[in-house]
């Protein structure tokens, strides 16, 4: 068993829900038929191909992913109750990316369908139905903004085997094979999302802070800084700074060039000052990757992003704070009084958190 890659072109000014054939396992539910699915042709089993994907995600071809990451896929919690539009998201380095999707479920749910009741009641009376098309619906407009708007990629399970293990290349049973616990539905949108962006265009995005997009963290793997980025602005700049930067080395350092449809704070622990909180990505090292030569704060195109809803950092804890009034992004009087809504993704919260 490998995996197939499915190539959906469109104009720059449609964006498509994606079909999930009856083999997808990104999640557990319903098929949803906006668009039809055709094959491309181009099958992720072939040799330099499968390589230059592994090369992307570890540095090397011989990384595998661990336990977490395979388990890992988007399921929601129980339709129509308090947390029915929050996805359940367990420990590993899969979470990150997970609540990244979710940002883009809530824009989803308050800002792109075609709804009528915007509220955040409306949020709790989903349906399986309606869960299932705000997953497709978010995962298809973060693929295609990572294909800048003219094609998306999504791969699935096959049953072939297109490639034969050497010394230098590790068969660890997903990519050939989609075998073990769990559906696998992180993994399989994460190679998604990259074909999406093309390995040609990823590496341009990237800089030397950040040749790969994965982390080994404690028998793991965490994700960096360009994966989130990638998620959010559908490019995988390593940096959270606006625009370029030169480093000491006089190396090109590549921030965030657009402001981003969903925002990202970040805040850590500052070892000189004990406890108080600073925006400063120097005790990130585990999700930014090596050290950068700049004490880098969010900007302006991340903390101002076009809906107000945030993917937030706390020392490596992921979570979205988000407003159901999209005013709030663009007319400074909403500022004045406003309730913004806290989900942390945690286990431990049973229903949303309001702060006023």
């Amino acid at each position: 068993m490998g995996f197939i890659c499915f190539l959906f072109l469109g104009s720059r000014e449609k964006n498509p829900h994606v079909e999930r054939p009856r083999s997808q396992p990104w999640s557990r539910g319903e098929r949803h038929r906006d668009i039809a699915a055709a094959p491309s042709g181009v099958r992720g089993g072939r040799g330099q191909q499968k390589k230059k994907l592994r090369q992307s995600l570890f540095g090397n071809t011989a990384h595998d992913f661990s336990y977490d990451w395979k388990k890992a896929h988007f399921k929601f919690h129980g339709p129509l109750s308090a947390l029915a539009f929050t996805l359940e998201v367990e420990t590993g380095g899969a979470r990150s990316i997970q609540m990244a999707v979710q940002g883009s479920i809530i824009k989803y749910l308050l800002f792109t369908r075609k709804e009528k009741d915007r509220s955040f009641r409306s949020l709790c009376e989903l349906s399986r139905r309606h869960q299932e098309q705000a997953l497709a619906g978010a995962l298809a407009g973060i693929l295609w903004a990572a294909g800048e708007a003219q094609k998306a990629t999504v791969c699935l399970v096959t049953e072939d085997t297109y490639i034969a293990p050497t010394p230098d290349y590790s068969l660890d049973g997903l990519a050939e094979r989609f075998k073990g616990e769990g559906s696998h539905g992180v993994i399989l949108f994460l190679y998604s999302l990259i074909f999406s962006r093309t390995l040609e265009r990823l590496q341009k995005d990237l800089d030397v802070t950040t040749t790969h997009l994965l982390q080994p963290n404690a028998g793991g793997f965490l994700c960096r800084q360009a994966v989130l980025n990638l998620i959010l602005i559908g490019r995988a700049s390593p940096n959270v700074f606006n625009g370029c930067e030169k480093g000491k080395s006089q190396d090109i350092l590549r921030g965030v060039l657009t402001r981003s449809d969903i925002g990202y704070l970040q805040w850590g622990k500052d070892p000189s000052e004990g406890d108080r909180l600073s925006q400063d990505t120097a005790s990130y090292p585990h999700c930014c990757g090596p050290p950068l030569l700049f004490d880098l704060e969010a900007g302006s195109m991340l903390k101002t992003p076009r809906y107000p809803i945030w993917l937030c950092n706390t020392s490596g804890n992921y979570s979205v704070l988000f407003c159901t009034n999209r005013q709030l992004s663009s007319d400074w009087k909403v500022e004045r009084l406003f309730d913004l809504h806290f989900y942390s993704g945690q286990p431990s919260q049973k229903k949303p958190v309001c702060l006023t």
